[in-house]
């Protein structure tokens, strides 16, 4: 099944979560997911370490995901309220496994973070996917970020969903 998926369907997945993100409509974005989604940031001294034994930056299931939204879009939320504004730039889209109903991807990005009385962030790095075909929709099973930054500190609090 997932043979049959292309670079543009798998490109057009990605854009629009893109543009979900950089417009805050975090509750459509939900929607892209799979009931079993999974999302990682992994530290950059370690990208291929394991989440039950290396300290991630990032380690939500799809129960920790809902609750994040939930918690970026509630007015409460101090770290992003006003929410910044970003621009996610995704590029080099390769599609590098499949198996089955799953599809391994990696993609590029750049991005910029514009938030009020701070100075212009810029976040760098590789996507790695895993989507699944669900009917005729492709959908997030899992979704790993590696930020090229040696170190973090400059870049600020990662209060938003990279």
């Amino acid at each position: 099944m997932a043979e049959s998926v292309s670079r543009p369907e798998v490109e057009d997945l990605l854009y629009r979560e893109a543009a979900l993100l950089d417009e805050w409509r975090l509750e459509e974005w939900l929607e892209l997911l799979t009931e079993d989604a999974a999302y990682y940031v992994p530290p950059n001294d370690h990208p291929k370490g394991d989440h039950h034994n290396t300290l991630f930056i990032l380690a939500d299931d799809i129960v920790r995901i809902r609750e994040r939204v939930k918690r970026l879009m509630s007015p409460d939320c101090h770290a992003e309220y006003p929410h910044s504004r970003t621009r996610r730039l995704i590029g080099n889209v390769r599609i590098i496994g499949t198996d089955g109903d799953l599809v391994t991807v990696a993609a590029n990005f750049i991005c910029h973070r514009y938030r009020r009385y701070e100075r212009i962030r810029e976040y760098t790095g590789a996507y790695r996917y895993v989507l699944k075909r669900e009917g005729t929709k492709l959908r997030i099973r899992e979704r790993r970020v590696f930020i090229d930054a040696y170190e973090l500190g400059s870049l600020g609090s990662l209060s938003f969903i990279l």
